[in-house]
């Protein structure tokens, strides 16, 4: 795909969880229609989306027909088998592009790819006997926290590591999967930029956002962060780099570290972004319409942030909630998923705290 796609064209995205579902919402609002391809049936996207195609990744059939019936291909999540992307490269453009998830698939290859750069992350170390993890240990320390190097999300595939005798639970925990060692950072607070990078070339970087979790799970996110000015360029260069490096196209999620001796980039996402979900009502172009605009091959918008916001996910049992925020004056945004279950994202809410400051 050379030329920007025009009203009516269709963008194939893979998954239909909540990022399919609002970036379908955002494709329709610029005349552009999304079709969906998931394994799982009635996905959160299939209520807003054109069209739903429900396959497994491994139905080569399934896969040649999607990538037949749309114009170019993005993703909502990073985990798609190599197999799935390698034949739909045979007949449609994917974007971002096959460099961005191999590097966040695995997380020594993140690492790795950031050092290049001259980016500062924690220490890390491969470790996939115990023999490896002892003597990372010997090299970080502890605490530490030991990670699968794929598939790990919202806190899962980790154990921490808080003194020797809890490494071999920590190795168990594993359950034989390659993994990586990393050591704790010392930072302060925990920041993320959302950035955009288009098809030309240009990059446009929202406002960094100030993540707190709980239970490691983004629990919210607010603008404007504690940063200091040189800080918060330091942050948005930091994501321009990483996408210029990446030759990417779409919205990337960066998370920082902020510590006394300067960020550290903890891991980045090629795709949108929970913590970039203030951007809904933050700015006038939120993160979804960028990454359409950037797969579509439009301009980029402008990530001008015109309020102060706070982010917040509401998570399994918090739906409870719902009717209570629905006389505030809060934005909500649900998703659409039938079963509430612990520690499940069933949406978020956007309250506006001022105007941008």
């Amino acid at each position: 795909m050379t030329e920007p796609l025009t009203t009516g064209a269709t963008i194939g995205i893979l998954g239909g969880g909540q990022l399919g579902r609002m970036l379908s919402v955002a494709a329709s609002r610029l005349g552009l229609r999304t079709h969906i391809y998931e394994p799982g049936a009635n996905p959160p996207a299939g209520d807003v989306a054109h069209r739903v195609t429900t396959a497994g990744y491994d139905d080569a059939a399934a896969l040649a027909a999607f990538a037949a019936s749309v114009d170019v291909v993005t993703y909502e999540f990073e985990n798609i088998p190599t197999t799935a992307l390698d034949l739909i490269e045979q007949s449609r453009v994917i974007r971002p592009g096959r460099q961005a998830l191999a590097t966040s698939q695995d997380r020594l290859t993140e690492k790795t790819f950031l050092q290049g750069l001259g980016l500062h992350t924690a220490p890390y170390a491969a470790v996939d006997t115990a023999a490896d993890l002892d003597a990372a240990l010997a090299q970080i320390g502890h605490p530490a926290i030991l990670k699968t190097r794929t598939m790990g999300y919202d806190g899962k595939g980790q154990a921490r590591i808080m003194s020797p005798d809890e490494a071999a639970a920590a190795l168990a925990a594993m359950t034989g999967a390659p993994s990586l060692l990393e050591g704790f950072v010392d930072f302060s607070h925990e920041v993320s930029v959302i950035g955009a990078r288009g098809a030309d070339g240009a990059v446009a970087c929202f406002d960094p956002g100030e993540n707190v979790h709980r239970d490691g799970i983004l629990h919210t996110t607010t603008v404007p962060a504690r940063l200091s000015p040189a800080q918060r360029t330091d942050a948005v260069l930091i994501a321009a780099r990483i996408l210029n490096a990446l030759d990417y196209v779409g919205v990337i999620g960066v998370e920082l570290f902020v510590t006394p001796g300067g960020l550290i980039v903890n891991e980045i996402a090629p795709r949108v972004h929970n913590s970039g979900h203030w951007t809904q009502n933050g700015c006038l172009i939120d993160q979804f319409e960028q990454h359409i605009r950037a797969v579509a091959g439009w301009p980029l918008g402008d990530a001008t942030r015109h309020s102060n916001v706070v982010m917040e996910n509401l998570i399994g049992g918090d739906m409870g909630r719902v009717p209570d925020l629905a006389r505030t004056n809060t934005a909500l945004h649900l998703y659409g998923k039938a079963e509430v279950k612990a520690g499940r994202k069933m949406g978020h809410i956007n309250r506006i705290t001022g105007p941008a400051t």
